[in-house]
């Protein structure tokens, strides 16, 4: 897969996003399960200890992912029913994700939240999976109205799921730190006592710039403990916490490069402040390790922030891009396990490449070993 976005993840994932079955798999579902064993169509009942979630943004590649780290997929594209049955054979949970049309200026009517709910329970239902994974965004004002009710709304949405079937999972995905950021002041302790875990989103963290404008790590090591840290100082469970990550890099053009390789970037407003990585772009990491195999570029380390970056020329504009790769994941991984959190995600298992290029399927291997740093602490 080599999609690249100009706009943040956190805008892709905050769009109004319609989940649905695909017409050929509706018409098997109302023949009853499409699975071959009737049991698979059953939402999984087991609770592992330690959680490896993977969010989906494109069903072609399922196949070759590494069934044997995962425990949940949550899908932010169509589901096909052979993805819900195999993943079901092997004990992994599908859950259904994002926002599905929901609006926050809906929050106030009490009758478009109940409508939305049976909506998004039916469609569950009707696809056999295993939950909903909660990806609302918005800015919401500290101890406004609409912050009251988006906790009541999560309430509301924990209670429908679990009356209709306890093995449901209901989740909710939240900023890298909880001090409102990006304007999303939540109650994210209310969250944590009411959902079965929160997704802590550790990427996008260049999303408001506060110091100069420049290129920086996109989830640096010592910015993400402080953001699990201060989810735990709330008093919140680690085990009501999962380190979300990025396996995508940015692509910022700098307009001034400095000594000490500081790229100074053009300034683009984001939720009040001026300057923030929407001045870049995204890139896969398997797009990113093709470029940097094919131009034969030599891969930097910056120590402080413990997380690669390299400068490259293109059209005679320098770019300086930022990345995660196997080692500056493992030390976050590690530092996951060492805090007791619940697991890991990944935005999203679709970034790698699982074509039959040997290099590809190599740093393919290597992202999903690098998962065992978490369960090795």
């Amino acid at each position: 897969m080599t999609w690249i976005s100009p706009a943040p993840a956190r805008c892709f994932q905050a769009a109004l996003i319609l989940l649905y079955v695909s017409a050929g798999s509706i018409a098997e579902l109302e023949r009853g399960c499409p699975c071959d064993k009737p049991e698979l169509c059953e939402p999984i009942t087991h609770t592992p200890a330690k959680e490896v979630v993977g969010f989906v943004v494109n069903q072609d590649n399922w196949m070759k992912y590494n069934w044997t780290h995962l425990t949940t997929l949550m899908m932010f594209t169509d589901l096909p029913t052979n993805l819900m049955c195999h993943a079901h054979s092997l004990g992994v949970r599908i859950v259904l994700g994002g926002l599905n049309g929901f609006s926050v200026a809906n929050l106030t009517n009490s009758t478009a939240r109940s409508t939305w709910i049976k909506d998004q329970l039916a469609l569950v239902q009707s696809s056999y999976a295993d939950g909903i994974n909660l990806d609302i965004e918005a800015p919401v004002k500290n101890g406004s109205l609409e912050q009251k009710l988006l906790t009541l709304f999560v309430h509301e949405v924990y209670q429908a799921f679990k009356s209709a079937n306890k093995n449901y999972q209901v989740t909710y995905d939240v900023a890298w730190s909880p001090n409102c950021t990006d304007g999303r002041c939540y109650e994210v302790e209310k969250f944590a006592d009411i959902v079965d875990f929160l997704i802590v989103m550790s990427y996008d963290e260049q999303s408001q710039i506060y110091g100069p404008c420049v290129a920086s790590a996109n989830s640096p090591l010592p910015k993400t403990e402080l953001g699990i840290k201060q989810y735990l100082d709330l008093g919140i469970s680690p085990s009501k916490l999962v380190l979300g990550q990025p396996w995508y890099g940015y692509d910022y053009p700098c307009i001034d490069v400095r000594p000490g390789d500081v790229c100074y970037i053009k300034k683009v407003p984001f939720r009040g402040v001026p300057c923030s990585d929407a001045a870049g772009s995204q890139h896969n990491y398997g797009s990113i390790r093709q470029l940097i195999r094919e131009d034969h570029i030599t891969v930097q380390w910056n120590d402080t922030f413990k997380a690669p970056f390299f400068q490259h020329q293109i059209t005679n504009i320098m770019h300086q891009f930022w990345f995660d790769d196997p080692p500056s994941l493992s030390l976050k991984y590690s530092m996951a396990a060492q805090h007791s959190l619940k697991g890991l995600a990944f935005w999203n298992v679709d970034s790698l490449d699982y074509s039959d290029e040997p290099h590809g399927r190599k740093d393919t291997e290597e992202m999903w070993t690098a998962i065992d740093a978490f369960f090795s602490n």
